[in-house]
């Protein structure tokens, strides 16, 4: 049984008054990464990541000996905002992001990599000790749910098929899951009745438990963007992040 840690009424009341989140999908692909989420004032900014001669690197798929590395696209950048903006990510004092680190291997050698190097800047990625601090999440090749609480820093990306106790739901960032396992919409025209019933349903569940929902694997156009808010979708996720920025905001 999942707990219900806020009344469904007060998840309505904030959501609503929220702006739409967004997520830079592949983030890393894009000709600028990180700058180019960064100022459209992206949510979710994703690197995958892999583990390469003891360092961390991004790529989509297996790595070449030249991939970049995370503290090269994203650390260090990072850093560098926070310390331009007086321990803050941005001069704006409203805007934070979370950083979506999707492991594609090796998951318990990747971890213990990534926590040395955060803890070199906690003041940036300690949320507990900071409410501007950058949030990194794992998503990708995640631990097993039991072991969510040994990561300290870290959240985690939920899916709707996991069980989480009160503890570890505090864990979790936000639940995501595949698009075309619910509907194979292209995007174009309303979301069949049928198909949209599917979706409400997965998200009414992340919402009982206070977590706002993405799918990955959606149709990414204007459309979608707009019929999926519709539909109650917190967390657009898109490879589009300026367009949609301007289209939902």
């Amino acid at each position: 049984m999942r707990p219900y840690l806020l009344p469904a009424l007060l998840w309505l009341t904030t959501t609503i008054t929220l702006a739409q989140k967004i997520h830079a999908h592949n983030d890393y692909e894009k000709p600028r990464p990180f700058v180019n989420a960064y100022e459209q004032r992206a949510d979710y900014i994703e690197a995958d990541v892999w583990l390469q001669n003891g360092k961390l690197v991004v790529s989509h798929n297996k790595p070449k000996d030249n991939a970049p590395t995370l503290d090269s696209l994203y650390i260090n950048p990072i850093v560098a905002l926070f310390e331009q903006n007086n321990n803050k990510p941005s001069p704006d004092r409203d805007y934070t992001f979370s950083l979506v680190i999707d492991i594609k291997a090796n998951s318990a050698e990747v971890l213990p990599i990534l926590l040395a190097t955060l803890s070199k800047h906690l003041t940036y990625f300690n949320r507990g000790a900071n409410a501007q601090a950058v949030q990194v999440i794992i998503s990708g090749e995640r631990p097993k749910i039991t072991a969510f609480l040994d990561y300290p820093l870290l959240q985690f990306d939920g899916r709707p098929s996991e069980v989480y106790d009160e503890e570890t739901l505090r864990k979790i960032a936000l639940i995501s899951d595949n698009f075309r396992s619910y509907s194979q919409w292209d995007g174009n025209d309303d979301i069949p009745k049928d198909d949209k019933d599917k979706l409400k349903r997965v998200i009414k569940r992340a919402h009982s438990d206070s977590k706002p929902f993405r799918f990955w694997a959606i149709p990414d156009t204007p459309n979608a963007w707009k019929q999926l808010k519709k539909a109650g979708v917190d967390i657009i996720n898109t490879d589009k992040v300026a367009e949609a920025s301007k289209e939902l905001r």
